[in-house]
């Protein structure tokens, strides 16, 4: 589909893609300008939307990007060697914010992509993010040693309940940071917060 895009040498591609990361993460979807996009990306509009079509594209185009770089150093990062499903959680989190000392722009568009409620994208952002979740959630959890939970509650029932718990507190954080003027989510409250629940549902789960 962006063929055409790719065809680019790689600094045009580069200076496209954070000229418009940068944009997206400053304003939101609706109030991004496709004007400033090409002003900082020294390309013409015309050009932007031959390679992209459109703005929602572009967006999207994006979306899955940014989602493919930071899949991918998250999980070479990531010691599966771990079993213990608390540490490697724990392990899962530490990462995701050297990831974000790594990576501020991209996080600061992956807080607006979440907290963005443009009625254009709001269904597709919505499907996908649950695919992700879903997906990832799944990764996280293979080669586990389940020997380590409490044998009269079904594994699956626990780990159901689990998820649950850190996506109830991944909903807080977003809905808190929508009400801050700067719209920002709260990365080392969300971090403690979640070490805490952790110890908990530790003892509640474990033997």
């Amino acid at each position: 589909m962006f063929s055409k895009f790719f065809s680019l040498e790689k600094e045009k591609q580069d200076r496209i893609i954070n000229a418009a990361i940068k944009e997206f993460a400053r304003k939101g979807y609706d109030r991004a300008s496709t004007n400033e996009i090409v002003k900082e990306a020294e390309i013409s509009k015309g050009l932007l939307f031959h390679y992209f079509g459109n703005k929602k594209k572009l967006f999207f185009f994006l979306f899955d990007y940014c989602i493919e770089l930071i899949t991918e150093e998250f999980y070479k990062k990531m010691d599966f060697q771990e079993t213990d499903f608390f540490a490697r959680i724990w392990k899962a989190i530490l990462t995701k914010m050297d990831l974000l000392a790594i990576h501020p722009d991209l996080f600061k568009f992956f807080e607006h992509m979440f907290l963005d409620e443009s009625a254009e994208i709001k269904e597709e952002l919505e499907t996908r993010k649950k695919e992700i979740t879903s997906i990832n959630f799944g990764r996280i959890y293979e080669g586990i040693d389940m020997t380590k939970f409490r044998e009269d509650v079904e594994p699956e029932k626990i780990l159901k309940i689990i998820t649950w718990t850190f996506e109830r507190l991944s909903d807080e954080a977003l809905r808190e940071a929508k009400l801050t003027p700067e719209r920002e989510i709260n990365y080392p409250q969300v971090v403690e917060e979640t070490k805490e629940y952790i110890e908990v549902l530790k003892q509640v789960f474990y033997q």
